[in-house]
């Protein structure tokens, strides 16, 4: 067969990383109905970078602030974080993952780790790591998205 007539290699993987969108949405549907995929995100950002103001939320969820403000209002409301005067300006707040919020996330967790086990299950351990390193090394090629928006 021609080169020519071999699909694209980057065809192949435009499909594939938009068929991704199904996977995520099963993923968003193993949440429980009280914590959207946006919540889910703010509190797993702020497990893993510690306390924030909301304007570097919106910088790492690559979001407006108008959305990012209403999945932490969501969070706030529930009492899996709270907005703590900032210290080096009081007129600004900064966002605190609750010992409520920790358990939250910590039952997110469970929720997805046994929904991906579900599904994965055939899957071998190798395959699953090699998934995991691919699917890293593609978000890192990309890096900053936001800078290209």
């Amino acid at each position: 067969m021609d080169t020519a007539d071999k699909p694209n290699r980057y065809e192949n993987l435009a499909r594939q990383v938009s068929a991704i969108g199904a996977v995520k949405r099963g993923m968003a549907r193993s949440l429980p109905a009280d914590c959207p995929s946006g919540s889910a995100v703010v509190l797993a950002l702020l497990k893993r970078h510690g306390d924030m103001r909301m304007s570097r939320i919106s910088e790492l969820m690559a979001v407006d602030m108008s959305v990012s403000s209403r999945h932490v209002s969501h969070t706030v409301d529930r009492g899996w974080v709270e907005r703590l005067p900032d210290p080096a300006d009081r007129r600004s707040r900064i966002l605190h993952l609750t010992a409520e919020g920790r358990e939250k996330l910590a039952e997110l967790d469970r929720r997805l780790t046994a929904m991906l086990a579900r599904n994965l299950a055939d899957w071998s351990d190798d395959d699953v790591e090699l998934l995991t390193t691919l699917l890293a090394r593609l978000r890192g090629s990309f890096g900053d998205c936001r800078a290209h928006a």
